[in-house]
């Protein structure tokens, strides 16, 4: 099997000695180099684009390198990056937006949901044949999406408190009028249509302001994984990009069959979300198989059931279920990040989690090179 896929990733900006979020992307985005890196709406946020892969090795490699590349542009100028959903140090007034007309807008018209989006994700783009089966395929992958959502739930912390929640970011995130389910269309142009009649309602301004779980791209011919935290370790980024890989091959072909099942309710998908953003992999997740609550333990391995004879087509059963296990026995990244919270300063768990972030890095020089000569995926 040959099945691309990129990864983008979001890292919040922290100064280097208080662990505070600072305003400073720009001044880093201009010393890395910009078919990787980005800057984003918040000026916290700086995102890195890695090449398309077709093995998870591969995309491994590029990951490390592309964070040794960041973690050293940011200790130049006293910085540390870090990849989780949210960071515990914020600061009271304004970071600032983009400069541009669009930010500026976005600013103005969603006003606190837009001051307070200092989250970071990571995006997942699976290559798909075209965009009618990439529409086509959203449902059938939408009720397993919460699950890849545990996985990488790393943002319990919010503005010097524990929040209760494991993705504390799921809930800042789903303020926005387009966040959540990606909705059920029989083509290609049923979505865009759908999409036009948004941005006419001047609710959003463009399709990029589409914020669903899952969707297609406008300009590569991918899906697009939305889900997801950021992710302190690499090694949980590679991990939810092979389940995603398995999710969409198994959804292409359930489509072209003529017979997939049946699309969840938004409801329940919403319910599924909440559930594992409220509890990571340390409660119950919405089981797919039976619409009720199980166990995480028993709905992750109910998910590596289901798509063993895809993972093992692409030589990925092994490490996958590896990765996976080793997460359900550890906890997840909420739960370790609460553990090393005890008895420590916010300071403390924002630098510990820098470390974390710089601790999957290798040196810039041993990037690695992208296994195709397209274009680097990129989110709107």
């Amino acid at each position: 099997m040959h099945v691309r896929m990129g990864v983008e990733e979001e890292f919040h900006v922290i100064d280097a000695s208080s662990g505070l979020l600072v305003p400073e992307a720009p001044a880093l985005s201009a010393d890395l180099p910009a078919e990787t890196f980005t800057g984003e709406f918040q000026l916290s946020v700086i995102e890195s684009r890695s090449g398309v892969h077709s093995t998870l090795g591969a995309l491994r490699e590029d990951l490390a390198a592309i964070r040794g590349t960041l973690v050293e542009a940011a200790s130049e100028h006293g910085l540390a990056v870090v990849a989780a959903g949210t960071v515990p140090l914020v600061r009271g007034d304004s970071l600032g937006f983009a400069a541009d007309e669009r930010s500026a807008k976005m600013a103005d018209e969603y006003q606190a949901v837009a001051e307070e989006q200092l989250i970071c994700g990571a995006q997942v783009h699976i290559d798909i044949p075209d965009r009618d089966t990439a529409v086509r395929a959203m449902p059938v992958v939408s009720p397993w999406l919460s699950v890849l959502l545990a996985l990488s739930a790393s943002s319990p912390f919010w503005q010097g408190a524990d929040t209760g929640y494991a993705s504390w970011r799921t809930m800042l995130w789903q303020r926005w009028p387009t966040a959540g389910p990606a909705g059920v269309y029989r083509s290609a142009a049923e979505y865009d249509a759908a999409v036009r009649a948004l941005v006419r309602t001047r609710v959003i301004s463009d399709p990029g302001m589409v914020y669903s779980d899952v969707r297609p791209s406008d300009h590569v011919k991918t899906l697009e994984l939305r889900i997801c935290d950021a992710c302190p370790d690499i090694g949980t980024v590679v991990l939810i990009a092979g389940l995603f890989r398995a999710l969409v091959v198994d959804a292409c072909r359930a489509v072209d069959s003529g017979d997939p099942p049946a699309p969840a309710p938004d409801g329940w998908l919403r319910a599924a979300s909440w559930r594992a953003a409220r509890s990571g992999l340390e409660g119950d997740l919405l089981d797919p198989s039976t619409g009720a609550p199980a166990p995480a333990g028993q709905v992750v391995r109910s998910l590596l059931a289901r798509l063993r004879p895809t993972l093992e087509a692409f030589g990925d059963w092994e490490a996958v279920t590896a990765a996976a296990e080793a997460m359900l026995t550890e906890g997840s990244v909420a739960r370790r990040l609460r553990n090393r919270a005890a008895g420590a300063s916010w300071r403390e768990v924002a630098l510990a989690l820098a470390d974390s972030t710089r601790g999957g890095a290798s040196a810039p020089a041993t990037r690695a090179t992208s296994s195709t000569s397209e274009a680097r995926p990129s989110a709107a």
